[in-house]
């Protein structure tokens, strides 16, 4: 079963009064569901304790109303009322012997208060940090405020100890908590006992911890969460300091909870950060405390985990993107099934839900935030309906999802790739500058196809409709993917502009294809994800004087949502890219192209040698509208579905794809449901 060299991460360990069976520790995470959709949010965390996590925790929680983070939507413990969705939780989390844990938060400075319209109270008086630069400043906590603030957090340890939750997280990192306000100083500009030297400034921090230890901390673990740098210069709690606090705090908490400085360097995506890439930050801490201690690091290999503890760096595996990509993360490797974990590709799809208000997506799990509202368990599928046989056309995350779902499901299935290669444009960008690990998401597909006897694969098969009618199959999904367009239709261009002959004009599939442009090339991107500017570098690593031209204020401006926009910018200026933004494209000629200012249409010329657009895309569609135009014969054919999925129905990222594809399967032969909801939904109770 389980191999030995990982007999280390099953390993129990003591938190506090506590103890946790084994050392995975699914770390604080949000998932966009939060107060709105709290019983959402307990599935998804009850799936996690059945996959074998040891420890679980909430996302951040909001444990008092003078300080929130509108439009962002997180759990509240504002008052006894919210104590049952969260108990609710609790109970969920604990079903298979895991810790439960809640994080509790003050915002302090990163709170608007855009909802209660409550002044903002932080260490000093500065003005409001948030992603949306709130024109809002916070007051400076007086010592009533400091001594009101504390009862605050016993209030609220003893609503979450009411609730059921083992453990609680005193949030101090990412910039986000209260405890990290008061222990840098570039928040912290104090002169009384809580400002001025690191003792001071970790006044706050021992007096709530002692607070919290008379009231709860009997039966409960304390756990604080602290930023290992804050990486913004001089003032900032830097690697240096974090070691001062814990040696000089060693035993305050239960447990350190370590993390790095901003949530975009503690949780880069995979295209910026390696798994493992805090390790240098975490090393030697351990030796400083004798409470246990958990990173992160975007853990997805079961031998750099081990390692971890062996060499101790750790004590706990802290994982957020990887359980979520996997619940089922610790049982498969107890189990030896190592192959069969879906491993996190680091594309930070999943931050996503929180940072757009919408509801969690993962590009590996597309269960995931389902377990409640669909009724979509990430292990376990309905057995097949009445019908038997499917026929997907396309191999790429769409269709191999579609795929693999319904072989579990006992279909036989087979997949007709027109390429000689199968996974689509994930086997086409895995190929880009960093985004290798998309690879996974076919990958993990393919392999668990291959371990089906009801599946046959059919490379460099491309199908008509005529074809298709011949084969007999009685379910035909259309999973043909999209072509990027050519013409500049987006959202600047919404029918095609102006494109001379005489210009040499790429597109994101010619550079996939290895064509790429010589000379000065002009990219301009009118898509804002990541594609622009991975074609960017792409060029400039080619060797290409390459100016990049967006209409949008930033580069890359979607990617604000997956916590990389700003290292976009900084890779692309690092490799010499001129960047033109609020910038469009009016025309390209036959010597350059004819620019655009986006608020006063100020027209001007830029001289280039080729043009990279970075546009919208088309679905490749004409097997399913061929199929379409001869409904009439399907009966014949023995047909009882044809359905088009994924980017072949409407472009989107790979998560999208993924949901398609799991979606389809799931509703193979399910009945017609009309015009019903297809998810369960809450909704809130009205007010006497």
């Amino acid at each position: 079963m389980r191999d030995p060299r990982y007999d280390i991460l099953f390993q129990p360990m003591a938190i506090g009064p506590l103890t946790a069976k084994n050392r995975f520790y699914q770390v604080p995470h949000c998932n966009g569901g939060g107060y709105r959709d709290p019983s959402a949010a307990a599935a998804m965390r009850a799936t996690k304790a059945e996959g074998g996590w040891g420890v679980i925790f909430t996302e951040q929680t909001e444990m008092h109303h003078s300080s929130e983070i509108t439009p962002f939507i997180e759990l509240r413990l504002w008052e006894d009322k919210d104590i049952p969705s969260i108990a609710k939780m609790a109970a969920a989390m604990k079903t298979h012997g895991a810790l439960a844990g809640i994080q509790l938060a003050y915002s302090g400075i990163n709170g608007p208060n855009m909802y209660t319209k409550e002044v903002p109270l932080a260490p000093s008086a500065l003005p409001i940090r948030t992603f949306t630069n709130d024109p809002v400043q916070a007051r400076a906590m007086d010592k009533t405020d400091i001594k009101n603030l504390r009862r605050w957090f016993v209030n609220a340890a003893k609503r979450s100890k009411l609730a059921g939750f083992d453990l609680i997280c005193l949030y101090g990192a990412h910039g986000f908590g209260i405890f990290q306000h008061f222990l840098s100083r570039a928040t912290n500009q104090r002169s009384d006992e809580y400002g001025g030297s690191l003792e001071n400034r970790s006044r706050f921090a021992r007096e709530v911890l002692a607070d919290l230890r008379d009231a709860v901390g009997d039966t409960m673990a304390l756990t604080m969460r602290v930023s290992l740098d804050e990486t913004i210069g001089e003032l900032g709690f830097s690697n240096d300091e974090v070691r001062d606090f814990i040696a000089m705090n060693a035993e305050l908490p239960d447990l350190w909870d370590l993390a790095m400085g901003t949530w975009e360097d503690c949780s880069g995506p995979s295209r910026f950060k390696q798994e493992a890439a805090q390790e240098a930050w975490v090393t030697g801490i351990r030796d400083l405390s004798p409470r246990p201690v958990v990173g992160v690091g975007r853990f997805t290999s079961p031998d750099v985990m081990a390692r971890m503890i062996r060499q101790g760096r750790l004590d706990f595996i802290g994982c957020a993107r990887p359980s979520i990509a996997d619940p089922f993360l610790p049982k498969k490797i107890d189990e030896g099934r190592i192959d069969d974990i879906r491993e996190c590709i680091g594309c930070n799809i999943c931050v996503t839900g929180d940072m757009t208000q919408g509801m969690g997506r993962c590009t590996q799990n597309p269960t995931w935030m389902e377990e409640w509202r669909r009724g979509w368990h990430p292990e376990k599928i309905a057995a097949k309906g009445e019908s038997q046989s499917v026929l997907i056309i396309g191999s790429g995350p769409a269709g191999l999802e579609a795929a693999r779902a319904a072989a579990l499901r006992g279909y036989d299935v087979a997949v007709a790739e027109a390429g000689e290669t199968y996974g689509g444009r994930v086997a086409r960008e895995r190929l880009l500058p960093g985004l290798s690990a998309w690879g996974r998401v076919a990958d993990y597909r393919l392999y668990q196809l291959g371990q089906r006897p009801n599946v046959q694969m059919y490379p460099g098969s491309r199908l008509t409709a005529e074809d298709v009618l011949a084969f007999g199959f009685q379910h035909i999904c259309v999973a043909t993917g999209s072509t990027w367009r050519a013409d500049g239709v987006a959202r600047q261009h919404v029918v095609p502009m102006a494109i001379s002959p005489q210009m040499p004009v790429f597109t994101p599939d010619d550079l996939m294809a290895g064509r790429i442009p010589a000379g000065r090339v002009v990219v301009f991107d009118d898509d804002h994800y990541y594609m622009g500017g991975v074609l960017a570098e792409l060029c400039a690593q080619k060797g290409c004087a390459v100016t990049l031209v967006t209409p949008s204020a930033f580069v890359s401006d979607w990617t604000a949502n997956t916590l990389e926009q700003s290292q976009i910018h900084r890779r692309l200026a690092g490799l010499g890219v001129a960047i033109r933004l609020n910038t469009g494209i009016a025309s390209v000629q036959a010597g350059g192209v004819e620019t655009n200012c986006t608020y006063t249409d100020t027209r001007a010329m830029m001289e280039c040698d080729a043009v990279v657009l970075v546009t919208s895309r088309t679905s490749d569609d004409g097997v399913f509208l061929d199929l379409m135009a001869q409904q009439g014969d399907w009966a014949d054919a023995g047909i009882r579905s044809v359905k088009v999925i994924g980017d072949a129905a409407a472009p989107a990222p790979i998560a999208w794809a993924t949901h398609a594809g799991h979606r389809y399967a799931r509703d193979l032969d399910a009945p017609d449901l009309g015009d019903a909801l297809p998810f369960r939904r809450e909704v809130t109770r009205i007010e006497d």
